[in-house]
């Protein structure tokens, strides 16, 4: 285990990134550090930004039961969007959090504790993938565009909320989850009271993901006093899964039933309960002792995300 360690740090892997991931093999050497910064090597967080968005684009389909060509770009203009919005995030995440990753055995072969990137060039790194993102988000709607700017407010306070609270993971479902309420006015050019229940039921997915990957670091999180749902949750944490799902559920129904019928609504139905059922297998998987498990059942939530976005997309052009 020591020489494996010795190894990442000196070809400067990052220690929980997907194995053989494309930056560590193809990317230039140059590029590898900033690469990392903006976590490309570990694709999963852009996958739950980019899953929310692909909700709220098909909820205003569904609202309005009309798909427009112009569709086709707000699907692909958020995937590029969450790809550059969640690397600044994450470049920013690791600009306030880099006292913290040195000193957490999971996260100290990140680019700026480890080295790799100076904190000037992080800002620099930060700042261009930001305007990239806004070349995107400016040719969408005027409200989505008011949306994406105000997006980073809770963006900008996350970093910080695990030093005052316990539920961190709260205000990281609102900045992740905001893709629901800018997709869906970039399509229908406002929000309604189901974009927002969608939204609202989304952020408890989120509490439910991240508190999985929470449970990581919780022993060096009580040593240097960082707060997180998985230590407030400790023993009874599976109780608060089963209540987050339910709760996830009930408002997605609860959207659903607002915006659709018939058998685009049955279609859609079908989706949260495929959806439930995988947050199920995650609950009856889970265990606190098995790291590589925990970090498994997170990175599943790709797979659970997609199954809604296929159900809610055939729903959508019935």
């Amino acid at each position: 285990m020591i020489a494996k360690r010795g190894t990442e740090e000196e070809s400067g892997q990052v220690s929980d990134a997907v194995k053989g991931n494309w930056v560590d093999r193809f990317a230039p050497q140059c590029s590898q550090p900033y690469l990392r910064l903006s976590r490309a090597d570990r694709p999963i967080g852009t996958w739950l930004l980019l899953l929310p968005c692909w909700w709220g684009l098909t909820l205003g389909i569904l609202s309005d039961g009309r798909p427009v060509v112009g569709d086709l770009w707000i699907f692909f203009g958020c995937g590029l969007g969450a790809i550059l919005m969640r690397g600044a995030g994450c470049t920013w995440n690791d600009i306030t959090d880099r006292d913290i990753d040195g000193a957490v055995e999971r996260t100290r072969s990140r680019p700026i504790p480890s080295g790799q990137v100076s904190l000037g060039q992080a800002i620099i790194w930060m700042v261009i993938q930001v305007l990239l993102a806004s070349l995107i988000l400016f040719s969408f709607h005027k409200v989505a565009i008011y949306l994406g700017i105000l997006s980073l407010l809770p963006v900008a306070i996350y970093p910080f909320a695990k030093r005052f609270t316990w539920w961190p993971q709260v205000f990281l479902g609102i900045a992740f989850n905001w893709g629901i309420l800018l997709a869906f006015a970039a399509h229908t050019g406002t929000v309604t009271i189901a974009n927002g229940i969608m939204y609202v039921g989304a952020i408890f997915w989120t509490l439910f993901y991240d508190t999985i990957y929470a449970h990581q670091d919780k022993e060096d999180d009580a040593l240097i006093g960082v707060k997180s749902t998985a230590r407030l949750f400790g023993e009874k944490t599976v109780l608060w899964f089963w209540l987050f799902i339910i709760l996830w559920g009930t408002l997605t129904i609860f959207a659903l039933w607002l915006s659709t019928e018939g058998n685009s609504f049955v279609i859609a139905i079908l989706g949260v309960c495929a959806f439930e059922l995988h947050l199920i297998w995650q609950i009856v998987r889970f265990d606190t002792n098995n790291q590589n498990g925990l970090l498994r059942l997170f990175r599943s939530n790709r797979d659970a995300g997609l199954i809604m976005v296929v159900f809610l997309g055939i729903a959508a052009v019935l």
